[in-house]
């Protein structure tokens, strides 16, 4: 078998990740050799593969969900964006420069096609099936001369395309139908079929508008997959976060102590891998929300400063808000603050940045004794250690080159009184370390606050990925999807005008 599947969206953020995740999931307990694919990738979440390379995130936890080792094979165009107008580029898993919108979609992207199509080949070549991750709508009109991840990887890879619509956005028919209406007679010959995500309600009474799009287009639906709660994992869009949209879902269990223990995530602009603090949120009694007022850090046991891909902006940011001032009297008052990456950079002394913001020397916040000099070569690795006497794992995406002159050691950085500061970004997913880390930050709090001695991120992540799975298998027309997969579009779908525009 040599199969495959691109899943498309009507939108950004229709669901597009979590169902492959899904579907992977399922495929691998029908005992299929599947990996995930996405051709380019915008993400500020992202991850380090064991060979050094890095990858978004959420094809690191899609490959999880095939429970396969992540590669730079599965995602070898990366965009990591630095402002409205430029993004570095991440080319298999090592940055190449930095490109403004139009210099990328001008032409370097086009060049990038064969790249891509060369790691879809392989990968293809290993592995039974490949499940292809769209990016943003297939019917951007104004980019399809240049895609290489949405029609662009389907029709020269000659891959199905399943197309999800958010429901929950309403406007669902409408946005199939225009979708494939927008597409060239080439391109629709390849779009199968629409997946409904997060319905909610009674299916029965949404069947009669599935058969009048199946008469409209030609196409049938592949699935209703009910709205379900707490499945938003490994989030790609850093960029666009807004405080509304980052407020992660607290494990609902009641907390093991007296007390619950409240950590509040400082906001900050171009944030980078916010998912450190989910491993936070799984634990029961722990409240996680994301703040851009100073007032909102006052009743915090702790605040987290996360990582960021503008280090000297979310300075900026920090002391503009007044929020710099109040980490500042923390630090004073001995309350617990953890500084990740970029966060970490913050808190030291002085920050040299010829390279990020090129804003040159740039005072920080001085609560560490760090000084960091960007370096053009950029630091991804995956190192192991050991603290608080707990075994930690974690992995590092960072230009700043940290030079520590005291303050106790903690992972490659340090910490002084109660605050904290460390490259290493999933260190909190090392289940002994979290548990030694908050029983520390809740005796400086005065909290009676216990962490529970039997929570496992690992297994928590792997009973989200389950549920995706079950999702798929229960809601989706499985062998409907598995002749898909196996044997591509359906011959003879009809045209459905007035296509693309000339």
């Amino acid at each position: 078998m040599n199969g495959g599947l691109l899943v498309a969206g009507t939108t950004s953020d229709a669901g597009k990740s979590v169902i492959t995740a899904g579907i992977c999931r399922w495929l691998v307990r029908q005992g299929v050799k599947v990996a995930p694919f996405k051709a380019q990738n915008m993400s500020l979440n992202s991850f380090v593969t064991r060979e050094g390379a890095e990858i978004g995130r959420a094809q690191a936890m899609q490959a999880q969900a095939c429970r396969v080792e992540p590669t730079a094979l599965m995602n070898p165009v990366l965009l990591k964006p630095g402002g409205e107008q430029s993004s570095q580029v991440v080319l298999l898993g090592k940055p190449v420069g930095e490109l403004s919108a139009r210099g990328y979609h001008g032409g370097r992207q086009q060049r990038l096609l064969g790249t891509v199509l060369d790691c879809l080949a392989e990968l293809r070549g290993t592995y039974d099936a490949v499940i292809c991750e769209g990016a943003g709508s297939p019917a951007e009109i104004n980019l399809r001369r240049t895609d290489i991840v949405n029609m662009g990887i389907a029709r020269n890879a000659r891959l199905p395309v399943l197309v999800v619509g958010d429901i929950d956005r309403g406007g669902v028919f409408a946005s199939f139908f225009g979708t494939v209406a927008l597409l060239s007679p080439e391109d629709q010959e390849l779009v199968a079929g629409f997946l409904v995500n997060k319905f909610r309600g009674d299916v029965s009474l949404l069947e009669p508008g599935l058969d009048m799009l199946h008469g409209l287009t030609g196409r049938r639906t592949y699935g209703v997959l009910p709205f379900r709660h707490g499945l938003g994992i490994d989030e790609e869009d850093g960029l666009r976060v807004s405080l509304r949209g980052t407020v992660r879902e607290s494990n609902v269990s009641p907390p093991v102590g007296e007390d619950v223990l409240r950590v509040a995530v400082c906001a900050i602009p171009l944030m980078s891998n916010f998912t450190d603090v989910d491993a936070l949120a799984a634990e029961p009694g722990v409240v996680v929300r994301f703040v851009d007022r100073p007032e909102e850090l006052s009743d915090a046991d702790l605040v987290v400063i996360p990582g960021t891909r503008g280090t000297v902006r979310a300075l900026e940011w920090l002391r503009e808000r007044g929020l710099a001032d109040a980490l500042v009297r923390r630090a004073a008052e001995g309350r617990p603050t953890l500084g990740i990456c970029g966060g970490f950079q913050i808190l030291g002394e002085h920050i040299d940045d010829e390279v990020e913001s090129r804003a040159g020397q740039v005072e920080g916040l001085g609560v560490l004794p760090v000084r960091v000099r960007f370096d053009r070569e950029k630091t991804l690795t995956r190192p192991v250690g050991e603290a608080l006497g707990e075994h930690v794992e974690g992995y590092e995406i960072h230009h700043g080159v940290a030079e520590i002159s005291g303050g106790d050691p903690f992972l490659d950085g340090c910490r002084v009184g109660q605050t904290w500061g460390t490259h290493w970004h999933g260190s909190l997913e090392s289940d002994g370390f979290r548990r030694a880390f908050l029983r520390e930050v809740a005796a400086a709090a005065g909290r009676r606050f216990v962490p529970a001695a039997d929570t496992s991120f690992a297994a928590l992540r792997e009973e989200q990925l389950d549920r995706l799975g079950d999702l798929i298998e229960q809601h989706a027309d499985t062998d409907a999807l598995w002749r898909l997969i196996e044997s591509g579009a359906p011959q003879g779908l009809p045209f459905i005008p007035p296509g693309a525009p000339a």
